[in-house]
């Protein structure tokens, strides 16, 4: 079914600080679809971990990861819950 959602967690890796604007202008575009976001400033390593949890299509969550994918210094990976 295309209404269908899933649960997702998307994991991202912000190591380019100058691309935040435009993380979370992405994310407020998206921000139906997200139920909570966890975000950990790791300065050791001059980098932020994002974890955003989802339910959503499918494909939002995908074209979600890959817009952010396409940000330079900015790495996204998902994760998806099982389908019930």
């Amino acid at each position: 079914m295309e209404n269908e959602t899933r649960v997702a967690l998307l994991g991202i890796i912000v190591e380019n600080p100058e691309e935040i604007d435009r993380l979370n202008q992405i994310l407020h575009d998206y921000a139906e679809y997200i139920i909570g976001r966890m975000g950990i400033p790791y300065s050791k390593k001059k980098m932020n971990v994002i974890s955003i949890v989802m339910d959503a299509p499918e494909k939002q969550i995908s074209a979600l990861s890959g817009k952010i994918g396409m940000l330079n210094g900015i790495t996204s990976k998902v994760i998806y819950g099982k389908k019930c």
